[in-house]
C-alpha cells in the first residue's frame, strides 16, 4: 500500500482520514457526516482500499454534487450496485485493482480525464454503453466475469485491454476509439461483437473461445490470434493483418477498398476472402487451408509460396500479375525466346527477376533460393493445384506449371515442347513452325528442280554437208 491504512484493524486497507485515523467505513455516524460534509464539487475524492456500500457511494457522490475532481478508488471493493448515471468526473479516475461484487454501470457518466481500471474485477455485468471519456481508458488485466457492454462509447485517446479477460458476451458496436484500441493477449470467453467501430484496433495474440465479429473503419490486426469458433472480419478503406491467425471454425473476410495479409494463417474450417472495389490480398505464404475461396480480389502482388493445399483454393473474378510481351535473346538455351502476355503468380515474377540478375534475397524472401516455397518445383505444384474458374487464367496456369517444370530442368524434351508448340497450348507456334518448314521444303524443291534443268539444243553434225 502506498497510503496510510485504517487503524480499525490490520485487515482493513482503507485509507485513513485525519485526525481519526479511520477510513470512512469505520467512522461513527457523527464523524462520517462531518467528513462527507467537507467534500465539495471538483475536489479530490480519495477512497483507496475501502469497502464501499451503495449507500456510502450515494452519499459521497451527492456531497460532491455529482462532479468530483481527481478520483482515487484503487483497490476499492464495491459491495452493492454501482450506478454513475449523470456523474461527471472532472479529473483522472483511478480504479486499479478495484472489485465490483454487483452491477457496475457507468452508463450516462462522463470522464474529462483518463480512466484506469487495470486489474479490476467485475463479478457481475459491466456497462460502459454510451460513456464519453475525453482521455484514455485502461482495462489491462481486468476480469469481466459476465457481459461487458461498450457499444456507442467514445474514447477520446483510445482504449487498452491488454491481457484482459471477457468471460461473458462482449460488445463494442458503434464505439469510437480515438487513438485506437489494444486487445493484445486478451481472452473472450463468449461471442465478441466488434461491429461498425470507428478507429483502428489490434487483437494480436488474442483468444476468441467463441464466435468473433470484427468490423472497423481503421486498420485491424488479429495477428497470431486464435479463434475456436467463427471469425468474421469486415474492413473498409484500410488494412487487416491476419498473419499467423488460427481459426477452428469458418472464416469470412470482406474487404472494401482494403488489403489483407494472411501469411502463415491456419484455417481449419471453410474460409472465404471477398473483395469490393480495389481490394488486395498481399500474402498467402505458408497458409494452411483445406477450403479457401478468393473472390473479386487483386492478387497481382500476392505471394503463394508455401501454400499447403493449393487444390483447395477456389479463385473467381480475381486479377493476377502479367508477364511482359516481346522477344528476348540470351546466352542460355533457348537463345531466342518470345513471350506472349499471360497471367502469373507474383512469386514467379520474383523468381525470374532474381534468376536473371543473380541477386539473392534475404531469409523469407519469395525469391530466396533458400525458401523451399519459392523453387520452380514448388511453383509448378502451385500452378497445377490452383483452379481458377475462368478458362483463360486456368490455361495460363497450366502453361506456367509446365514452364516451371522446364525451369527446374526435369526433362530435356520440355524445352523442345516449349519451342515447338508451347507445351501443346500454343498451337499457333506449331502452325508457324509448320509454315516455316513448308516454305523451306518448297524452296528446296524449287531450287533442286532449277539446278537439274539443262539446255536440249543438239550440236551440229559435221558428216552432213550440202
Amino acid at each position: 500500500m502506498d497510503w496510510v491504512t485504517c487503524a480499525y484493524s490490520a485487515a482493513c486497507t482503507g485509507i485513513a482520514n485525519r485526525p481519526s485515523g479511520f477510513c470512512l467505513a469505520h467512522l461513527t455516524p457523527e464523524q462520517l457526516g462531518d467528513t462527507i460534509g467537507e467534500l465539495s464539487p471538483g475536489r479530490l475524492l480519495d477512497l483507496r482500499g475501502m469497502t464501499v456500500t451503495s449507500d456510502l457511494l450515494s452519499r459521497v457522490l451527492e456531497a460532491t454534487g455529482g462532479r468530483p475532481g481527481r478520483t482515487r478508488l484503487d483497490r476499492v471493493r464495491f459491495t452493492g450496485d454501482v450506478r454513475l448515471s449523470g456523474v461527471t468526473f472532472g479529473g483522472d479516475v483511478s480504479l486499479d485493482g478495484a472489485r465490483f461484487d454487483r452491477l457496475a454501470s457507468f452508463f450516462g457518466a462522463r470522464f474529462e480525464g483518463n480512466v484506469s481500471l487495470a486489474g479490476a474485477r467485475f463479478i457481475r455485468e459491466l456497462s460502459f454503453h454510451g460513456v464519453t471519456v475525453r482521455g484514455h481508458v485502461s482495462l489491462d488485466r481486468a476480469v469481466m466475469s459476465r457481459d461487458a457492454l461498450f457499444s456507442q462509447a467514445v474514447f477520446g485517446h483510445g482504449l487498452s485491454c491488454e491481457r484482459a479477460r471477457f468471460d461473458g458476451y462482449a460488445t463494442f458496436d458503434g464505439a469510437r476509439l480515438g487513438d485506437g484500441a489494444a486487445f493484445r493477449g486478451a481472452r473472450f470467453g463468449r461471442t465478441l461483437s466488434f461491429r461498425k467501430v470507428h478507429g483502428h484496433a489490434g487483437f494480436e495474440a488474442a483468444h476468441f473461445a467463441a464466435d468473433a465479429y470484427l468490423s472497423a473503419t481503421g486498420r485491424l490486426s488479429a495477428a497470431r490470434a486464435r479463434a475456436d469458433g467463427l471469425l468474421d472480419v469486415a474492413v473498409a478503406r484500410c488494412g487487416v493483418d491476419l498473419r499467423g491467425v488460427e481459426v477452428t471454425g469458418a472464416t469470412t473476410v470482406r474487404l472494401t477498398d482494403s488489403q489483407a495479409d494472411l501469411e502463415g494463417a491456419v484455417l481449419r474450417g471453410p474460409a472465404t476472402v471477398t473483395g469490393r472495389g480495389t481490394s488486395m490480398l498481399t500474402s498467402l505464404r505458408q497458409v494452411e487451408a483445406a477450403s479457401l475461396g478468393l473472390f473479386g480480389l487483386d492478387l497481382s502482388a500476392c505471394r503463394f509460396a508455401g501454400l499447403t493445399h493449393p487444390s483447395g483454393v477456389r479463385v473467381k473474378d480475381c486479377t493476377f500479375a502479367l508477364t511482359p510481351r516481346g522477344v528476348r535473346v540470351s546466352l542460355r538455351w533457348p537463345m531466342l525466346r518470345w513471350f506472349s502476355r499471360r497471367r502469373v503468380l507474383a512469386d514467379e515474377h520474383s523468381l525470374r527477376r532474381r534468376s536473371n540478375t543473380g541477386v539473392l534475397g534475404g531469409p523469407g524472401d519469395p525469391g530466396d533460393p533458400g525458401d523451399p516455397g519459392a523453387t520452380p518445383d514448388r511453383l509448378a505444384a502451385l500452378y497445377a493445384g490452383l483452379r481458377p474458374t475462368d478458362r483463360a487464367t486456368s490455361a495460363d496456369f497450366a502453361f506456367a506449371a509446365m514452364e516451371m517444370r522446364r525451369q527446374a530442368g526435369h526433362r530435356w524434351w520440355l524445352s523442345l515442347s516449349w519451342l515447338l508448340c508451347g507445351y501443346g497450348m500454343r498451337m499457333g507456334r506449331a502452325a508457324g513452325w509448320f509454315a516455316l518448314l513448308a516454305a523451306i521444303a518448297a524452296a528446296a524443291i524449287v531450287w533442286s528442280t532449277a539446278s537439274h534443268a539443262t539446255p536440249t539444243t543438239e550440236p551440229p553434225n559435221p558428216a552432213v554437208r550440202r
